[in-house]
């Protein structure tokens, strides 16, 4: 069994170096909406960040399937269609601050946020105030040029 459920190794390789990604949902009437996202492995899941206002994340409780396409330098691309689950219990700003430490490559110190720096406790109450929560991405099938 590969390290990341539902990733092979090399798409695992690829979602640790390239963390842009269009997360696609879908309107109640079928109309496919895209949005630029962050994407990162955390514990072996992929996630990222989002609001409880966001139009996504009111789509994703209606309908919790979505498509990513992350996309490298040049050509490489991965297009992960996923069931998402939306983790925006009390730990959620816990999870942020775990999810952004990945992302930026920081496992301790202050986190950059919108140009500035936060501490962690300035960081942690900056994501209770924004109401943001973790999308977790649960691949159902992955394809692309990697």
């Amino acid at each position: 069994m590969a390290a990341f459920p539902g990733f092979s190794d090399k798409e695992a390789e690829f979602l640790r170096a390239n963390h842009s990604a269009a997360m696609i949902t879908v309107t109640a009437d079928g109309v496919a909406k895209p949005a630029r996202v962050g994407v990162v492995l955390v514990d072996g899941r992929l996630w990222s960040s989002g609001t409880r206002d966001r139009v996504r994340t009111k789509r994703l409780r209606r309908d919790p399937r979505c498509t990513l396409f992350v996309f490298g330098a040049q050509f490489p691309w991965l297009g992960i269609e996923a069931a998402v689950t939306i983790l925006d219990g009390d730990d959620a700003p816990e999870l942020n601050v775990r999810l952004f430490r990945e992302m930026q490559g920081r496992p301790q110190g202050p986190l950059s946020w919108f140009g500035g720096e936060l501490d962690e406790d300035r960081f942690r109450a900056k994501m209770v105030e924004e109401g943001r929560l973790v999308y977790q991405f649960e691949p159902q099938r992955t394809y692309g040029m990697v």
